[in-house]
């Protein structure tokens, strides 16, 4: 029987490889220090998951929420807005609540997309950005991750080249998976050619409290006029460690937002309320966790620079976000990411991602997320290094098998 017509829009899930190898270890008894999926380890904030218990309690709590966000819940992301970037949102109109992000970005596409539709995503990138919208029928148009000239260039050639013209660009800063980094200029340049070109900017700004050096990561939002093209989508899974409480935020333009929040109406009713109390008392309550949260990350971040530095596997030292992105090792750069996975699963007791779950253009690296403990990183660094010092009398094993393709 034929695959439907969604499903082949979809390729083969690469993860799903890395992750079987991985549970076949784990089956064999193995140790696997797992450093590939971004599934963030460090325990909700007790204050958060007291007023979750506190409102279960309370009458008429178990029934439909409200698909686009209680008020209280609206009104804390707004004030969070506010706090943070100086940024004024009409809880009413510019914000939605999403199940995480990642549902925001799903649904934002269906809202928007029609059959044909040209959209601009960086190549590698987080994949709803781009599946999101070839799942509704939509065509992407790869543009670089790297904030510079030739990204504008890029975007140059999509709209002059694309039929019919693109309707959106996707921006991820802090990127996942690469942890690169933008600046208010580049978000004005950006929403200035999005003016001028007449297009939407949907921004994933999911890690914007989990920096390690510089300015904060700013928001498009900030930009003067943003709010007539752009809309930005949060997520408190990182920033306060509630993964699975799935709990995010779409913000900005109305017309947007309001396309958004029809199409959610006739999916969900929103987040069990509970949780979204609870999500409204942690966005009300001050920074101090998200401040520990981010101080946890950097450490670990500083254990593995340095720890995989002294392995033989060098990785450059992400400014932001809960990942480092990895150039694989020239010996073994020839075999592509996923090879390379499996390989330090098999001899090395060590999970990551592969680099082209996110990209072709990401096939000579792999993502190192920061979700085990220093001390397990540490160890995941000796694991490598005893492999790599084995290699030369592994690789022989391993050749002809990237060789058959």
């Amino acid at each position: 029987m034929d695959e439907f017509h969604k499903i082949r829009r979809l390729p083969p899930y690469v993860f799903e490889q890395v992750n079987r190898l991985k549970a076949r270890a784990r089956a064999e008894g193995a140790d696997i220090i797992d450093l590939g999926m971004g599934n963030p380890d460090l325990a909700t904030p007790r204050f958060i998951e007291e007023k979750l218990i506190e409102t279960i309690g309370k009458p008429r709590t178990n029934r439909y929420s409200a698909s686009k966000g209680i008020p209280g819940l609206r009104r804390a992301q707004a004030a969070y807005y506010d706090r943070r970037f100086g940024v004024k949102l009409n809880p009413d109109t510019q914000v939605v609540a999403t199940l995480g992000s990642k549902e925001g970005f799903a649904n934002m596409a269906q809202a928007i997309t029609a059959p044909g539709d040209v959209v601009m995503c960086p190549n590698p990138s987080y994949p709803i950005h781009a599946f999101g919208f070839l799942m509704v029928g939509g065509v992407i148009r790869s543009i670089p991750i790297e904030p510079g000239p030739e990204f504008f260039r890029a975007m140059e050639r999509a709209v002059v080249h694309s039929i019919p013209k693109p309707i959106a660009v996707i921006l991820c800063y802090p990127s996942n998976p690469t942890a690169v980094t933008a600046d208010l200029d580049f978000y004005r340049d950006v929403v200035a050619f999005a003016k001028k070109h007449e297009l939407f900017v949907l921004s994933d700004l999911a890690y914007a409290e989990i920096y390690f050096e510089g300015e904060p990561p700013p928001s498009v939002l900030q930009v003067p006029g943003a709010m007539d093209v752009c809309v930005e989508f949060t997520s408190m899974s990182k920033s306060f460690s509630m993964p699975g409480w799935r709990m995010g935020f779409a913000v900005g333009n109305e017309r947007l937002i309001a396309a958004l929040a029809r199409v959610k109406s006739y999916l969900d009713y929103g987040a069990y309320t509970p949780i979204q109390v609870a999500a409204a008392h942690a966005l009300n309550s001050g920074d101090e966790c998200i401040i520990e949260i981010r101080e946890t990350y950097k450490k670990r971040r500083d254990a593995m620079v340095d720890a995989f530095e002294k392995s033989g596997f060098p990785i450059p030292a992400p400014k932001a976000s809960m990942f480092a992105w990895a150039p694989i090792p020239e010996k073994f750069r020839h075999l592509g990411s996923v090879e390379f996975s499996k390989l330090l699963i098999e001899k090395a007791d060590v999970a990551v991602a592969p680099g082209i779950g996110f990209g072709e253009q990401g096939d000579d690296f792999v993502r190192i997320a920061l979700v085990e403990n220093e001390q397990r990183i540490r160890q995941a660094a000796r694991n490598i290094r005893r492999f790599f010092e084995q290699a030369d009398k592994t690789l022989h094993n391993v050749i002809p098998l990237a060789a058959q393709g």
